[in-house]
């Protein structure tokens, strides 16, 4: 085997799957029968890692079976597996093309394998994006019933009484099966002592970010998408920003930092402190958002409830000070 037929990529669509690896490629339906067929051709090659996008859920059926079958699978950022694309000169976009960049993107960034969430950890975090949706359909229509005529507004209504009854069923379901599993529940109980962290947020860190107490406060700063990026060239010093990452666990945090930021002692003084030095609100919010982030690492890391003294002696998290 060469090196390059080590590498697997695999671009997913609905009802096929495009299979790449060294200079070959071939389509197989994605289905139970399609799966088999491919769990058997790689175990035959036994490759070094296979990369698929992330497709909204059409992928979920492969990369369960792959990773079923000990095969080293990783679910790559489709972000980050385009701007590979264009760096590499590859403008055009078929499905075959697509598979082959994702092999090359395999072989030449070479992802990190880390363990897939377990049953019960993907319906909870299908529970979570579920619960988002509902939010987003509440809001649009209440916007909606602001300016609707008559004819309208009353199915409007009546929409917005569905989906508060769909909302506070999701909360139920997320609450069962939180206090139903003792590893979420302790997991909850911990992030939840923390003056700031309420039962959204706790349970969004739950669902989204499994990775939570097993990474540094770099590894997890970037991976939520609140560790500043410079933007510097020659020089210039541009602004640095954050951006990328998972954007629902970022967005949670900052509303979280936002309470925090009044509430929490630890963080208030933080962003008092950086108000003061002349940082802009949104500035300083954002950079509690990330001293959130390191302080409920370095908790779940150690198992510790808050406690503000021992905190302030750890040194991952008086870095970050």
């Amino acid at each position: 085997m060469t090196e390059s037929s080590a590498y697997v990529g695999i671009d997913v669509s609905k009802s096929e799957l495009e299979v790449a690896v060294g200079g070959e490629a071939w389509k197989i339906p994605n289905d139970e029968s399609g799966i088999e067929t491919l769990l058997a051709e790689l175990n035959q090659r036994a490759p070094t890692l296979v990369v698929l996008e992330a497709t909204g859920g059409h992928e979920t059926a492969a990369v369960a079976a792959l990773a079923e079958s000990g095969l080293p699978v990783v679910v790559a950022n489709p972000r980050q597996v385009r701007d590979f694309g264009r760096a590499t000169g590859q403008l055009a976009k078929t499905d075959r093309i697509d598979a082959r960049v994702l092999a090359l993107f395999a072989e030449r960034v070479r992802p990190e394998v880390r363990a897939l969430p377990d049953e019960e950890a993907q319906e909870l975090t299908a529970l979570l994006a579920r619960r988002r949706q509902l939010i987003e359909m509440l809001v649009a229509e209440k916007n909606r019933l602001k300016m609707a005529p008559k004819a309208v507004a009353k199915g409007i209504r009546q929409h917005i009484e569905w989906l508060k009854r769909q909302l506070k069923g999701v909360d139920s379901d997320l609450e069962r099966r939180i206090k139903e599993s003792p590893v979420w529940r302790a997991k909850e109980d911990l992030l939840r002592s923390v003056p700031g962290i309420g039962p959204v947020v706790s349970r969004t860190l739950i669902g989204d970010l499994p990775e939570l107490g097993h990474l540094s406060r770099r590894q997890i700063a970037a991976l939520v998408g609140v560790a500043p990026l410079n933007r510097d060239s020659g020089t210039l010093r541009g602004k640095r920003m954050v951006w990328g990452g998972r954007r629902s666990v970022r967005v949670a945090l900052y509303m979280a930092a936002l309470t925090a930021s009044q509430r929490n002692p630890v963080i208030r003084e933080f962003y008092q402190r950086l108000r003061e030095r002349g940082k802009p609100p949104k500035v300083a919010l954002t950079a509690c958002t990330r001293k959130l982030l390191v302080i409920l690492n370095a908790m779940v890391r150690d198992g510790a409830s808050w406690n503000p003294v021992t905190l302030a002696s750890d040194a991952e998290f008086a870095h970050s000070c």
